[in-house]
């Protein structure tokens, strides 16, 4: 993550699928942000920044050290089931991929303590992986314990009291490629656990990101019906 999240085209992609996103929240001005698993710190060091001021917490040791190669400082080691923050003291809180994990016990309960640290009419903005039948050696290199449609989301943000903004599929356009990339996976003999992260090709890198990114005009006006990322805006009451 660390080597290509600045550069790799699914990154780059999903900062414009995420900025579309937080259009409505360009005009807050210096936003509170705690980015909830903020892995080695690529959005926390990077766009995020420009929404405000951020702040970032992982439960990984290791994440952490690369966040402050980052020279990020505004971290904290914790777990998104038990965050050490005040309740009501963020405008806005971001996960993207982390409640798939197993190391989250409860993703219901991360989402409660999203709900908890943020101050009512504050946002919340996740992302996470679609479908868990599209599991594959990507998911268990990762320690993947759940994938998502945008029913379950849906459910998972109602029940803790967030009215949600926005809802939609992402990653729609490549569906195609990445369900024949599954199938095919299926057919090879097991072997080393292997990861989505390579490096692609510096020719085909452009392509990619460009395809993805152009998705950004298409949730601006709809929410897509199927993708490999569930995309979610929700509100916190006032």
């Amino acid at each position: 993550m660390y080597q290509v999240e600045t550069s790799h085209w699914w990154y780059c992609g999903m900062e414009s699928l995420t900025r579309q996103l937080l259009t409505p929240l360009e005009r807050a001005g210096n936003l509170k942000i705690l980015d909830a698993g903020c892995g080695t710190g690529g959005a926390l060091s990077g766009y995020l920044a420009e929404y405000g001021t951020a702040t970032g917490c992982d439960l990984s040791t290791l994440a952490l050290a690369f966040c402050q190669k980052r020279n990020l400082s505004k971290i904290a080691q914790a777990s998104a089931t038990s965050l050490p923050f005040s309740s009501a003291h963020f405008d806005l809180v971001t996960s993207f991929d982390v409640l798939y994990e197993r190391g989250v016990a409860s993703d219901w309960l991360a989402v409660s303590e999203f709900g908890r640290v943020l101050r009512p009419g504050g946002y919340l903005l996740l992302r996470l992986p679609a479908y868990n039948w599209l599991r594959g050696k990507h998911d268990e290199r990762i320690q993947t314990a759940r994938r998502y449609t945008a029913a379950q989301v849906k459910t998972m943000l109602a029940e803790n009291q967030f009215k949600i903004i926005k809802l939609t599929y992402a990653n729609s356009l490549l569906f195609p490629l990445a369900v024949a990339k599954r199938l095919l996976e299926q057919l090879q003999p097991p072997g080393k656990d292997q990861s989505d992260l390579q490096a692609s090709p510096a020719w085909l890198n452009p392509i990619l990101t460009k395809i993805l990114a152009s998705e950004a005009h298409l949730i601006a006006r709809t929410n897509l019906p199927f993708g490999l990322s569930v995309l979610a805006l929700a509100q916190k009451p006032r």
